[in-house]
């Protein structure tokens, strides 16, 4: 058997001050916040907590229609607070085994039909629960008039999003270099 060589040099090290793995720090991208798709999320965010504290001041829960209208607007609003999320911190790019343009245009294309049956349920829903002029029937006539908004802005959103998909106005190197959003 060969000997061990008497000469080794070994030499420890402790791990860096924070205690270990390095982890890169995450930092906003604000460029985000300015794109298209960042604007619309934003608007998209700020309507639908509109929506559903609107819906959630009422007694909605004495009429089931108004339990789908907060259902979808809870829901919807708190995924889109994930996407913002994940793009706002780029993780999305991290992540880069996922189809994010098809995984985005798919959620906004179904937010936008959630949105379509929460507007029509809420709309036609406003005027067989209330009294006209009074605090509920102005409530959830506000919030029918926001769920169309933010179903426009679903709406928009799925567009750009397809458009992205497929690529439409870009190519590889300027979709690299726009981070994924326009």
């Amino acid at each position: 058997m060969a000997e061990f060589p008497s000469k080794v040099s070994t030499r420890t090290s402790s791990p860096a001050q924070g205690g270990g793995a390095a982890v890169s720090a995450l930092r906003p991208d604000l460029g985000f916040v300015r794109s298209s798709l960042g604007a619309l999320m934003l608007l998209q965010l700020v309507l639908g907590l509109l929506v559903w504290a609107l819906i959630a001041d009422t007694p909605y829960h004495l009429y089931p229609a108004y339990g789908w209208v907060i259902f979808v607007a809870v829901f919807v609003w708190l995924v889109t607070i994930v996407f913002f999320m994940l793009y706002l911190f780029q993780l999305h790019m991290k992540l880069y085994m996922v189809p994010w343009p098809l995984v985005l245009m798919i959620f906004n294309v179904g937010a936008t039909v959630l949105y379509i049956t929460a507007f029509i349920t809420c709309s036609a829903s406003v005027e067989l629960t209330s009294l006209k002029g009074t605090r509920q029937y102005n409530q959830r006539a506000a919030a029918s008039f926001f769920s169309c908004l933010v179903m426009i802005a679903y709406g928009v959103s799925a567009f750009f999003s397809f458009q992205a998909w497929r690529g439409v106005g870009s190519n590889a190197a300027t979709s690299q270099m726009a981070g994924g959003y326009a």
